[in-house]
């Protein structure tokens, strides 16, 4: 197989291999680093909140310009800028270092007083971050077909989303609790040195990555016009706009219940840095799995009950993780889930690949995503002044459990109502007539 996937294909899989190392470090040092500047909750969703809100605000653009340029160097330049960023977040915190409390001391302290500098500084720079990230991702989805094959699309982007679990979730997080364990800012020049290198592997790509031909006239960018031949491709396709719907109440319910999930691992759970970063090895364990095993999945069960499934499983994960205090139950469900969301990545990607016609797919793409993504700032920003709220009537423990069981509740009511709409046989059509 890896014959048909190509030499460009495998310079992607290793870039995205190598910068995923570096989010996986810094999964660890971002939250944490939070946790160490403001002890609130709305505060800590509020970061959270500032790195996704370019999701709801800039996503259609993003796509607009996924169609207008090269997306190899519209993801060179976006990675680059991320690097720059993480480099400047990783200075502030050298700088600051002696000024953060002991970060294994921060299970017991619920008062800690927020540092303003510092966590403005934060959030300006996820905001950017974000940005960045959203232009960068929009790109990389619609660079793939220009890569391989299409009948090889499943397969190449469950390896890719192997590779991502593998390096983002499983060696990241520890590799990220050792780095930090030594100082705090380290890990953040190490986030930052991999984007660098992944920089320079995917502007050695070979080959073309432009939406249109050269020698077709290109016309002032009108943002406007742009966008609402995206939308209006999306909004009438029978299957793509009701998988972005759901996908984006999913999304929503979701961040809802892990807005402030730092808190909720140190204050319910009592972990120190390094459980931490063991629970973040969950999300590789089931998301290596799924990245091999579920193209064989979809075939076996037929696409409509893999999403199915894939629906069920969070709102009952969410109902286990609510009533437990054990970090190891947390781990087994948290495999769980990310296994069963590389299943709906792997079918629901490909689709949209596949069907969606070349020259709209950064800006259909985009429309999808912004009902799919959009929802995730707005989640963060709920879950938060939800956890905020309840403590003024339950106790701090109760308020930060109480997400997962509102989100359980909503999560069942999601499947009842979206199950059907994703049968097998409307995807086989979709693929058919795409």
């Amino acid at each position: 197989m890896s014959k048909k996937l190509g030499a460009s294909y495998w310079k992607l899989w290793t870039a995205t291999a190598i910068s995923n190392l570096g989010d996986g470090v810094s999964m660890v040092a971002y939250p944490w680093l939070a946790s160490a500047v403001t002890r609130s909750p709305i505060l800590i969703a509020a970061a959270g909140f500032a790195s996704r809100l370019p999701w709801l605000v800039f996503t259609l653009h993003a796509g607009v310009l996924t169609d207008r340029f090269d997306r190899r160097k519209l993801i060179v330049a976006m990675d680059f800028m991320r690097g720059l960023l993480t480099v400047f977040v990783g200075a502030v915190v050298y700088f600051n270092r002696d000024s953060f409390p002991a970060l294994d001391e921060l299970t017991t302290i619920t008062n800690l007083q927020t540092n303003w500098p510092i966590y403005v500084t934060l959030l300006i720079d996820a905001f950017l971050f974000g940005l960045a990230e959203v232009l960068r991702d929009n790109s990389a989805q619609t660079l793939m077909p220009s890569v391989v094959e299409k009948e090889n699309l499943e397969t190449a982007n469950g390896r890719m989303w192997s590779a991502e679990s593998l390096t983002n979730s499983f060696i990241g997080p520890p590799l990220g609790s050792l780095l930090i364990g030594i100082a705090i800012f380290i890990p953040f020049f190490f986030d930052a040195a991999s984007f660098f290198f992944a920089v320079a592997l995917i502007a050695s790509l070979k080959g073309t990555f432009k939406p249109v031909a050269d020698d077709k006239p290109r016309e002032k960018i009108n943002f406007k016009a742009e966008i609402k031949e995206g939308f209006i491709w999306l909004w009438a396709h029978p299957l793509l706009r009701p998988m972005a719907i759901i996908l984006g109440s999913m999304n929503g319910i979701g961040t809802m219940v892990g807005a402030v999930y730092i808190l909720f691992a140190q204050e319910v759970l009592h972990t120190s840095v390094f459980t931490f970063a063991i629970l973040g090895t969950a999300g590789a364990v089931g998301g290596t799995i799924g990245g091999i095993l579920a193209p064989k999945v979809s075939a076996k069960f037929g696409s409509g009950p893999s999403l199915s499934l894939a629906l069920a499983a969070a709102p009952l994960g969410a109902l286990v993780i609510g009533v437990t205090s054990s970090w190891q139950v947390v781990w087994v469900v948290t495999v769980v889930e990310s296994f069963v969301a590389i299943l709906w990545n792997t079918i629901t990607v490909s689709l949209r690949q596949s069907i969606i016609p070349t020259h709209l797919l950064g800006r259909v793409n985009s429309v999808y995503r912004f009902f799919a993504w959009g929802s995730i700032p707005i989640g963060m920003f709920v879950g938060g002044g939800l956890v905020s709220a309840l403590t003024h009537v339950l106790t701090r423990e109760n308020a930060l459990r109480a997400p997962y069981l509102i989100g359980m509740a909503l999560g069942l009511l999601l499947w009842a109502l979206a199950a059907p709409r994703l049968s097998t046989a409307k995807i086989e059509a979709a693929r058919k007539t795409g």
